[in-house]
């Protein structure tokens, strides 16, 4: 059953409004985590972890000293869990996705003529 003339504007509306947002979402910038991050911050994480455990059982015998190396331990590790999760900036700009072009679009076809295309080039592969 063909679409009539107020869905097919519609669907044309809906179809530029994604495209425009695709493009948008493809051209940011995404930031990936660095290996190098999640290494150091995993060390921050075990140093502030012995840090806690040198500040409980130190706690026992000299009290004030005993919390202070405990709370730093403590801080060290919340400190090495947002070092190693934040993402980096310059790792996004080697990413090849980002830079690749994206084919142009035939103007002259329809909607579904498209999905067809692309129904057919996933399938048949690169």
């Amino acid at each position: 059953m063909p679409l009539s003339e107020q869905e097919q504007r519609l669907l044309d509306e809906m179809e530029r409004h994604l495209m425009s947002n695709d493009t948008d979402v493809v051209s940011a910038p995404s930031r990936a985590l660095s290996y190098r991050n999640i290494v150091l911050g995993s060390i921050l994480v075990l140093a502030g972890l012995g840090a806690l455990v040198a500040g409980v059982s130190i706690g026992f015998t000299t009290g004030f000293v005993g919390i202070a190396v405990g709370v730093l331990g403590f801080l060290l590790m919340v400190g090495g869990v947002v070092f190693a999760v934040t993402p980096t900036r310059g790792a996004a700009q080697a990413s090849p996705s980002v830079a690749k072009p994206r084919p142009a679009r035939a103007s002259g076809s329809s909607f579904m003529d498209r999905m067809n295309e692309r129904w057919d080039r996933r399938h048949d592969g690169p």
